[in-house]
């Protein structure tokens, strides 16, 4: 089950091709945190295809079904045919920081505004049934002072919360700056909280070890 801290995102680029009464449709999608990512992506798969009939595309950064930054474009086709059925495909997905652009070759045979939101939604939503995937995990970076004595405790908190150590240095204690899944954030401080005297949270990341 997705949240706002952990939710399925796209793996990589992913291409898929179908051919739609003569008309060639090529979907592209790929993941994308921000609306600028999600542009530059788009702008790529357009720069691959110049000479289409159209590039059309829609956005989704952030959690899945969030609207607070989409984006869609019909990029010349009849409005409404073809950016807004790609965008309810996304949103409807369950997949988050997700782009999808889809380039259209002109056969000859007009779909009209019915055939053409079918052929768009429908060509999006074949293309993230087979798109690989794997998952955002908000992370927040902490820094700590451990003592000897305490570090291999410390170890094994890191390990149960999935954490990952940035960088680590010895001198008078260990310094540490780690990254923690978000959602473990509250646990594993109260995990530290039972090293009372070992293991210390320096006031920011800027105060680990350089």
């Amino acid at each position: 089950m997705s949240s706002a801290r952990r939710y399925p995102v796209p793996a990589g680029t992913h291409r898929t091709e179908t051919v739609i009464e003569r008309s060639r449709f090529v979907t592209t999608l790929g993941p994308a945190v921000t609306p600028e990512a999600a542009k530059r992506f788009i702008a790529a798969v357009a720069a691959e295809f110049p000479d289409a009939t159209h590039n059309c595309w829609a956005f989704v950064p952030g959690p899945p079904g969030d609207t607070s930054r989409i984006g869609m474009s019909d990029a010349g086709e009849p409005r409404g045919t073809a950016g807004r059925p790609m965008l309810n495909a996304l949103l409807g997905s369950g997949v988050g920081d997700v782009v999808a652009v889809v380039t259209r070759y002109f056969g000859g045979v007009k779909l009209g505004t019915g055939g053409l939101s079918r052929a768009y939604g429908g060509c999006v939503k074949e293309a993230l049934a087979s798109l690989p995937l794997t998952e955002r995990v908000e992370r927040v970076e902490i820094a700590l002072g451990a003592s000897y004595a305490g570090a291999p405790e410390l170890h094994r908190i890191l390990e149960r919360a999935g954490a990952t150590v940035l960088e680590e240095s010895y001198g008078a204690e260990v310094l540490l700056r780690v990254s923690v899944p978000k959602d473990e954030e509250s646990e594993f401080r109260r995990s530290l909280g039972r090293l009372h005297g070992l293991v210390r949270v320096l006031p920011d990341p800027s105060g680990g070890p350089a």
